[in-house]
């Protein structure tokens, strides 16, 4: 596995996500890292899962330093949009951040603009997200695709068949994010659109 070179540090206000209130309305802004905690407010998110041109899902696993679910299996990406900033818009950012992957905005597909969740993990940290999920349509097939992920971010990663992940979520074996595990029970049998 490659790594990038550390990214520039982040601008003021680079850090911020959204807070939302129950109907999912902009309500205000918080320090990413200062909002995670065990009474977390509600805010948004976004999920992404790479697919190549065969149907093969691009899994990640968290970097073993992770402030939260630290070495889970989840999604290929995951991130909050900056104050201002579409949800498309960010997951193109994150998805190139994280993964070293440039992808073209046209290539993003939402597809359960609704999904929230809420989850605590081992150290009682809790997410609690208006969290759309996307889907990124590669036109190639895995192995021709170039990660360069940011370790600080992923420990590892593997392509494998879309069934196969949603096979692997329901048995949660290895351990998978839980928002990862309700997002392929709700996606189902994902096709190109």
């Amino acid at each position: 596995m490659t790594s990038q070179p550390a990214a520039p540090r982040p601008h003021a206000g680079d850090d911020l996500v959204v807070l939302l209130d129950e109907s999912g309305s902009p309500v205000g802004t918080a320090d990413r890292l200062a909002v995670h905690t065990e009474s977390t407010p509600r805010h948004l998110a976004f999920s992404c899962h790479i697919l190549d041109r065969d149907g093969q899902v691009l899994l990640t696993r968290r970097a073993l330093a992770k402030g939260t679910w630290p070495g889970v299996w989840t999604n290929s990406c995951c991130g909050h949009p900056r104050p201002g900033e579409e949800v498309r818009d960010a997951v193109v950012r994150r998805v190139e951040e994280e993964l070293g992957l440039v992808v073209e905005p046209e290539r993003v597909q939402t597809v359960l603009p609704e999904f929230s969740y809420a989850a605590t993990d081992a150290s009682g940290v809790v997410e609690n997200e208006l969290c759309p999920v996307h889907v990124v349509w590669l036109a190639e097939p895995a192995e021709r695709v170039e990660l360069h992920p940011d370790p600080a971010e992923v420990d590892s990663w593997l392509w494998t068949p879309w069934d196969q992940a949603r096979a692997l979520a329901r048995t949660a074996v290895p351990p998978m994010s839980p928002w990862s595990v309700l997002q392929f029970e709700e996606l189902g049998a994902l096709r190109p659109a």
